[in-house]
């Protein structure tokens, strides 16, 4: 199979025009009062190494960002599509020459024999159930995910094919390495529920060795790593499970080459991220990428890059002072509605879950939004159209499938 082509994919890239913090209409609990704030506590100075040239930079306000009056403009459209998101797709019955489908969280991927047909819904999902449809959600992460695939060809070459639809990508099929690259900057855990295999639980459980790194004592959570750190995990029949690199190799997960090629691209793509999202006010703490090889034995970047699902930021120039008082970093929390249906149900073992509060929902749509303007410096373009998304995608995949053949 053919090595994939190295074209300039076109997405909105009208830049942002600054605005001033105008009156919250829609106000919601602020981002912060979701986190816990123990006593302040204080750790020795430590510094973002990679902003040492940049050090004097203005990072935009974290304060005006969530309040502003570009918020104003979108959540009316949001409201507006409440009712017209994509929760499902059943392509197979509207598209021909689709053989089958295959759903997953967020995305249902479809495979026409030569090529797979990647659809990322609207779909909220947690407690391994689907909790509600976000407006505008799949289009965040499909392009989101081709702004970087764009802009990291000159590390590696990715699956994309074509963008025929603002929720789908045609991409060239490929063997899946069964293993996800996860690179970790900083200790940390999430506001609430850490996983099992977080650095921060496993870490203060006494691990010292996780993944083949080897962890100093001292580390507090949240603190930046001296380095960026690889902690591989391979899928178990319901859970992500760590591997070492020796692990990898001796079960036959992937050769030793294939190995060390996808490690050097995965910690190059995210120093890149790293030093994208600081010029845009943001720290990429952590993120995760999946590989492929060609028929050709090219190895391939595939499913999603830096977006809001795959990925944790945090807000640049309030990290250090929160860190030296204790505080959980800054950032554009998604978690308030996980939380919204732990305090109203019990989702792990009821049958039927209550229907999420439509003003919780916008709110998490416009968040989705928040951070694709702010990452990619895009103006998203959010619009009600009266066609039902499932008609126009229809229509899209067919037109784009055509011209492949």
């Amino acid at each position: 199979m053919a090595q994939c082509t190295r074209t300039t994919l076109s997405f909105p890239k009208t830049p942002l025009n600054s605005t001033k913090t105008g009156t919250q209409t829609h106000l919601l609990p602020s981002i912060s009062s979701f986190q816990a704030k123990p006593k302040s506590r204080k750790y020795p100075k430590i510094s973002l190494s990679v902003v040492s040239s940049q050090s004097q930079q203005q990072y935009p306000s974290f304060d005006a960002l969530p309040n502003s009056c570009r918020k104003e403009e979108v959540f009316s459209t949001i409201k507006d599509s409440v009712h017209n998101c994509l929760s499902e797709t059943n392509l197979q019955l509207t598209v021909p020459g689709l053989k089958s489908k295959t759903r997953g969280k967020v995305r249902d991927i479809y495979d026409t024999g030569d090529y797979l047909v990647l659809v990322t819904t609207d779909r909220q999902s947690a407690f391994d159930r689907i909790l509600a449809s976000i407006p505008f959600k799949g289009q965040v992460l499909n392009e989101t995910s081709l702004w970087w695939f764009n802009r990291t060809q000159h590390i590696t070459p990715n699956a994309v094919l074509s963008v025929p639809d603002k929720n789908v990508t045609i991409a060239k099929k490929c063997s899946v390495f069964p293993v996800e690259f996860v690179v970790l900057y900083a200790v940390r855990g999430f506001v609430t529920g850490s996983t099992d295999t977080s650095l921060w639980t496993v870490y203060k459980n006494g691990v010292r060795n996780y993944c083949g790194n080897v962890l100093p004592d001292g580390l507090v959570k949240n603190q930046k790593l001296t380095a960026s750190i690889l902690t591989p995990t391979t899928k178990a029949e319901d859970h992500d499970v760590p591997v070492t690199p020796d692990e990898i190799i001796e079960r036959g997960l992937m050769t030793r080459a294939d190995f060390d090629e996808a490690r050097e691209k995965a910690l190059s793509l995210f120093e890149y991220g790293q030093r994208v999202a600081l010029e845009h006010g943001l720290i990429l703490v952590d993120t995760k990428y999946e590989f492929g090889k060609a028929s050709d034995g090219t190895i391939l970047l595939i499913d999603e890059v830096h977006t809001p699902d795959s990925s944790r930021y945090w807000i640049a120039n309030s990290y250090e002072e929160h860190f030296q008082n204790g505080l959980e970093p800054e950032n554009i929390d998604k978690e308030f509605l996980r939380l919204w249906f732990r305090d109203h149900c019990n989702p792990y073992e009821d049958e039927v879950l209550p229907d999420a509060p439509e003003e919780l929902v916008c709110e998490l749509a416009w968040r989705y939004i928040f951070l694709y303007e702010t990452i990619t410096k895009s103006r998203f373009e959010a619009r009600v159209t009266e066609e039902p998304i499932h008609d126009r995608i229809s229509r899209n995949v067919s037109s784009a499938l055509l011209s492949l053949q």
